[in-house]
């Protein structure tokens, strides 16, 4: 099943996608920022990605299946929304951000939802990915009453936001 990729091996397959150094934080900003329109992704760039570039990302990660356009018509914006390609992106983020905690210098007020995702390891990763799922595929979750994992993970990092770091 290769397609013009360098090998058939998965983590190859999986490098060309997501491996640039933008891929994976727009993907994060539409994640853990719920931000799906273009104007929202460059403005709330923590990295201050250019637009020419989340231009091009934004194309590669629908061409690759892990958001979608919602098309826009005259005079509306375009909204972009995860698939379950890039929904079950989740636990590879947290190891991601586990990683940085342990091995790379963070501040405080960018590091509190990898801890609260590494405290709550893959429990709380299938509870996001179903909010997430609802979000943006319109799938219930399973427990529409439970707590919201993004409700938790947005209260920590306001926490943080409110203090120096």
């Amino acid at each position: 099943m290769r397609e013009d990729g360098r090998s058939g091996c998965p983590i190859n397959a999986t490098i060309e996608v997501i491996g640039d150094r933008w891929t994976l934080l727009v993907l994060r900003d539409v994640m853990f920022g719920n931000r799906r329109y273009f104007r929202e992704l460059l403005a709330g760039s923590e990295e201050g990605i250019a637009s020419n570039i989340l231009s091009d990302r934004l194309k590669r990660l629908v061409a690759a299946g892990l958001l979608s356009r919602e098309d826009a018509g005259p005079g509306r914006k375009a909204e972009y929304r995860l698939t379950e390609a890039a929904i079950e992106l989740v636990p590879i983020m947290a190891h991601l951000g586990s990683w940085g905690l342990r091995h790379r210098e963070t501040t405080h007020r960018l590091r509190v939802r990898a801890q609260l995702l590494e405290e709550g390891g893959p429990q709380l990763w299938e509870e996001f990915m179903d909010e997430l799922r609802e979000l943006h595929l319109g799938t219930p979750r399973p427990d529409p009453a439970a707590p919201r994992a993004s409700e938790r993970l947005a209260a920590a990092y306001a926490a943080a936001a409110g203090t120096n770091g």
